[in-house]
């Protein structure tokens, strides 16, 4: 190989096309070792945005995320969930092994707040989590560049970010270095990666996903008040169709 060439490679900002990039932030298992072998740093990037693109809502999409986020709570540190279709149904959670003293729930009443509640807890360094729902309504009413927006803000509090968009959304463009669609098969949930800083994934993944009974549910008092943050002047969204 030519020693300019080589040089050039060595460079933590320059890629091989067919091989992982060097993770820019330090990574987080994600609970499935399988999932793990595909993903830079091998697991959930920390500083930048992941992108879960569910065929529709309950088909596991969280149950992906549970394992990560109890031990992140297990350790202490803060989970934030902004604009979630329905209320968290605590036992539930808890059950999952998060600790309801480190989840917070927002329930923004405009797109434009749930933007701002997200940026400010991406930016926020005693956050390790944020999750933000995207649906068609909220997407319809937000800046072009609220996406990029999220991006520069979890850069700079150096947290997981994660927000989920309809699956109609995959073939647009999106800021995040990380993608996934998501899809229901049987009793496992079907993981596709649409996009990540290595070469493209030859096929898709079956994981065997936790559904807990009554996860997610309608109604908004199932979480204890000890488990909400100050929500005055912020009222619970209502739910609209896609």
């Amino acid at each position: 190989m030519n020693p300019a060439l080589a040089q050039v490679l060595e460079r933590s900002d320059i890629r091989r096309g067919d091989a992982f990039a060097v993770a820019p932030a330090p990574t987080f298992a994600t609970g499935f070792a399988r999932l793990d072998a595909e993903l830079p740093g091998g697991g959930w990037p920390r500083g930048a945005l992941t992108e879960l693109l569910p065929e529709q809502t309950g088909i596991g999409e969280l149950g992906l995320l549970l394992p990560a986020l109890a031990a992140l709570t297990a350790a202490g540190q803060t989970v934030v969930l902004i604009a979630p279709p329905h209320s968290a149904h605590a036992p539930a959670w808890a059950a999952a092994g998060i600790r309801l003293d480190c989840l917070r729930l927002v329930f923004p009443s405009r797109p434009r707040d749930a933007l701002w509640a997200a940026v400010e807890a991406l930016r926020c360094g005693g956050v390790a989590a944020t999750l933000l729902w995207l649906d068609a309504l909220f997407r319809a009413q937000l800046p072009a560049n609220s996406l990029r927006r999220l991006q520069v803000a979890a850069g700079e509090g150096g947290g997981a970010a994660f927000f989920f968009r309809p699956a109609q959304q995959a073939g647009a463009a999106s800021p995040a270095p990380l993608r996934l669609q998501l899809h229901a098969a049987g009793r496992q949930l079907r993981v596709k990666l649409l996009k990540r800083r290595g070469p493209p994934a030859r096929q898709a993944i079956l994981l065997d996903i936790a559904r807990p009974a009554g996860f997610i549910q309608s109604v908004h008092y199932a979480v204890a008040g000890a488990v909400l943050p100050d929500t005055t002047g912020i009222r619970r969204r209502s739910r609209v169709p896609a």
